[in-house]
């Protein structure tokens, strides 16, 4: 029996035989040297291939339309575009004719050089999108090759599928009776597959390192969603010990679906708005069926990302109204983009940093790329009349920046009226506390907001100096840390002093146990993924105000982390137990 611990990107615990996939390698596609007069027909069959492809990723498009919705086979735009790409087409004819190699060999050359280039940028997002790349290569060279890719579809026993990597194309056309859950060994939270796996519900862990060469096929595993797991080979007891685990979290998710349509409202009578977080459009779905009250952070710059242009005020317009109008008239947080640092366009070719989470991004990149700024303020301002929006700055760290932004607003809202294009007058602005100057000079910073939305992910990361994707020092970042607790209490009690509502949108949020001590800090909204808001619904419905008040006050007598964290804990499972796990 082997135990894997990966990235749990959708929950639900699984147990059967595992299919493990073959993968396409681009490494080790064999040298083959043609002669001159053989070039015209590599040229063709090249050409034949990206037409085949061409023709599957429309049949993939269409069914994946059918299953789950355009938003999900919109993906596969991004994928007919790299097979239109000039540059990686003339590429490989050009190293066709010049070296003449058969068209898979330089096909593999190719692609190999697109996989080494977005592997060298300190992006998670868009290190995933090699995940399209790989999809599209994938395909070209088993077209290439006439060989056909292991199927997924028409499954005759519940299966467990293992690779390396799944591609979007596979994940969508799995068989949704029979794949109850998948494991890789690569990948992440905001990859596409992940983003598919949680809409269609299916257990899924990444992340998982050499699963795929440690399974056969036929080999029993068991996938946990939950906590990240993957166990191959597991004996009678363990097996069994996951089977009651799955029982148990099938029970938890029918009793927590009761909870959908009611409030997030503590026993003496206080109610709390649960919110939940986006990057995509895509994720509204989900976003209503877990129950939330509205998008309380609506990530903006995935919306810029993988794309070589900016995108016009109108393409804004139109994508930000679709979001507006699917919630109305539950609210919709916007966040300005949080460009820079490590999260450049390619089109603005610009340098790199030596420290890029702490240097050019977010709002200071905003304020000196006025005419970036702009085109999305207008975009978000016109879109305010279709439904209920709000707008919030990432990254304040002094007054003057905010100052300086909502001048920059004040000239979009002047050069809309004067284009007579209606907008809300109203509309809400808030800012971001992620910063510890921010939240220590939050006295000053409330008198020129709406609102504020506490970003804990990089408050944890900026106040305890912990890179928060280093694995050598994920120990040190700790969401309970009692400087942690401070900054918020007091950034709260400057919310409350002037009078303005505060949210947390930080992963935080979506902890129970720690939900617990927001609540009781006097938060007014808390804002994560849709599939938390059930549990942290339930915890709030099964304390009084007055509980979680004394929770709150009594965690900041403690000196660690560690120890708030078992307090709160503890407290969690004396009023709901079935929400702490074993």
């Amino acid at each position: 029996m082997k135990t894997f611990k990966g990235i749990p990107v959708s929950p639900g615990v699984a147990t059967a035989k595992a299919l493990v996939l073959r993968g396409q390698d681009f490494f080790s596609v064999p040298k083959v040297e043609i002669r001159s007069e053989d070039i015209p027909k590599e040229i063709v069959r090249f050409e034949e291939s990206l037409t085949k492809t061409r023709s599957d990723l429309f049949n993939v498009r269409k069914k994946i339309a059918q299953d789950l919705g355009h938003e999900h086979s919109d993906i596969f735009s991004a994928h007919l575009l790299i097979l239109e790409d000039r540059t990686l087409i003339e590429d490989v004819l050009s190293k066709i004719k010049s070296e003449r190699v058969s068209a898979e060999y330089a096909f593999s050359l190719v692609i190999q050089r697109y996989f080494h280039a977005f592997a060298q940028i300190n992006d998670d997002y868009l290190k995933e999108r090699v995940a399209d790349i790989r999809d599209v290569g994938r395909r070209i060279l088993l077209n290439l090759r006439g060989e056909k890719a292991d199927s997924l579809v028409h499954l005759k026993e519940d299966i467990i599928v293992i690779a390396h990597d799944l591609s979007p194309s596979e994940t969508a056309t799995m068989d949704r009776e029979h794949v109850i859950a998948f494991a890789t060994d690569i990948g992440g939270p905001t990859s596409h597959t992940a983003i598919m796996a949680r809409s269609m519900e299916i257990a899924a862990v990444v992340g998982l390192g050499r699963i795929s060469k440690e399974v056969s096929n036929g080999q029993m595993v068991i996938i946990d969603g939950n906590h990240g797991i993957a166990i191959v080979g597991p004996d009678p007891q363990t097996i069994e010990r996951y089977a009651s685990e799955e029982k148990r979290f099938v029970e938890l998710i029918t009793e927590l679906d009761k909870l959908k349509s009611l409030a997030a409202e503590t026993l003496d009578g206080h109610k709390l708005q649960l919110t939940a977080n986006i990057e995509f459009p895509d994720e509204i779905p989900s976003v209503i069926a877990h129950g939330a009250e509205g998008i309380g952070l609506y990530r903006t710059e995935y919306f810029y990302m993988n794309r070589t242009d900016l995108p016009s005020e109108e393409e804004q317009f139109n994508a930000y109204r679709h979001v507006a109008e699917q919630l109305v008239p539950q609210p919709v947080v916007i966040r300005t983009l949080d460009l820079g640092g490590d999260k450049f366009l390619s089109s603005l070719d610009l340098p790199r940093e030596m420290n890029p989470f702490m240097g050019w991004r977010a709002i200071r990149f905003c304020l000196t790329r006025v005419d970036i700024f702009k085109t999305q303020l207008r975009a978000i301002l016109r879109a305010s009349v279709h439904g209920n929006l709000k707008l919030m700055y990432p990254m304040v760290s002094n007054l003057l920046e905010l100052k300086k932004a909502n001048q920059i607003l004040e000239e979009a809202r002047n050069e809309l009226r004067a284009e007579h294009k209606p907008f809300d007058e109203k509309m809400e602005i808030g800012a971001m506390i992620e910063i510890p100057s921010a939240a220590l000079t939050s006295d000053v910073l409330a008198r020129e907001v709406d609102f504020f939305s506490i970003g804990t992910n990089d408050l944890i990361q900026y106040s305890l100096a912990v890179d928060r994707v280093n694995e050598k020092i994920a120990y040190l970042y700790e969401p309970a840390h009692p400087a942690i607790l401070k900054l918020i209490q007091h950034t709260i009690q400057n919310a409350k002093k002037a009078k303005i509502w505060i949210s947390v949108c930080g992963e935080m949020g979506g902890d129970p146990a720690m939900a617990l001590l927001l609540l009781g800090f006097g938060i007014n909204q808390l804002s994560m993924s849709s599939f938390a808001l059930p549990k942290v619904k339930k915890a709030i419905r099964s304390v009084t105000f007055k509980q979680a008040r004394e929770i709150a006050a009594r965690s900041l007598e403690f000196s660690t982390g560690e120890e708030i964290k078992k307090f709160a804990e503890a407290k969690l499972k004396a009023v709901t137990p079935e929400l702490v796990g074993d």
